[in-house]
């Protein structure tokens, strides 16, 4: 048993193979006692980091996993499903095509990603790709022009205001915006009618899309309590407040009440 603790804390350890040589070497020699400390010193000799393995999983088990449906909207008809148009209006509601959702959960112990990143939402074949993306706040997202024509950004969503111009593939630097608001922003170009995409703007680190069954899966939440948010098109985001313990795996099936 003490053997096999020994092995699986060496195992954890991030370090190049000539080194680890040296510390299974060095716990061989030290024996059962004491081999734990005297790694410790051999680590801070090797200049390695310090580990606590303990500590690490201990971490890992705090976190929560939150994972069920949500409803979709039904696929439209055969006739409609064009390839042009992945992201459709019907009554002025607009979804995808084919339906997916978006979730994520928001809570005061929150906050977005200090370094949100850098994203593109490439224009290809006179289509936005992807035509649904989830994004936090502060992200920059690149829309680069695949297409041997004039291409055109567009919004007037109340999330966020702008028109990147008429551009062509050569364009540089690549025409780009940043998304400083929570909110749904659509995305259009003023040449190709047809074109649209949606871009959900989000206060939180947790999000995910959903599958074509309206599955989905977040990981790593901390202990606490949150409102989970579901959209599932443009008029529609459904709310549910759970309250999650310490390495609970929470199921929740997101319905639409009347």
């Amino acid at each position: 048993m003490k053997a096999h603790l020994q092995t699986a804390f060496i195992g954890r350890l991030s370090v190049p193979p000539a080194k680890r040589f040296l510390i299974n070497y060095f716990v061989r020699l030290l024996g059962i006692s004491g081999w734990i400390g005297g790694l410790g010193c051999l680590l801070f000799g090797l200049g390695l980091p310090l580990v606590s393995i303990a500590s690490e999983e201990e971490a890992h088990g705090e976190s929560a996993v939150l994972a069920g449906t949500v409803p979709l909207p039904p696929a439209p008809s055969p006739e409609v499903m064009a390839r042009r148009y992945e992201i459709i209006s019907r009554g002025g509601v607009l979804s995808t095509i084919p339906p997916i959702g978006v979730v994520w959960v928001e809570a005061d112990h929150l906050n977005a990603p200090e370094e949100p990143g850098l994203r593109r939402v490439v224009q290809r074949d006179f289509t936005f790709h992807p035509s649904l993306m989830v994004v936090p706040v502060g992200t920059r997202i690149e829309f680069p022009n695949e297409d041997d024509e004039y291409h055109n950004v567009f919004s007037y969503s109340p999330a966020e205001r702008f028109d990147l111009g008429r551009y062509l593939p050569e364009e540089r630097p690549i025409p780009s915006h940043t998304f400083d608001n929570a909110g749904m922003v659509t995305l259009r170009c003023d040449i190709h009618e047809h074109m649209r995409a949606i871009i959900l703007v989000v206060a939180t680190p947790f999000h995910t899309e959903t599958d074509t069954e309206g599955r989905f899966r977040l990981e790593g939440l901390p202990p606490g309590r949150y409102t989970v948010k579901a959209w599932i098109d443009s008029r529609t985001t459904l709310e549910e407040v759970v309250d999650l313990q310490p390495g609970e795996v929470r199921t929740l099936d997101i319905s639409v009440t009347e």
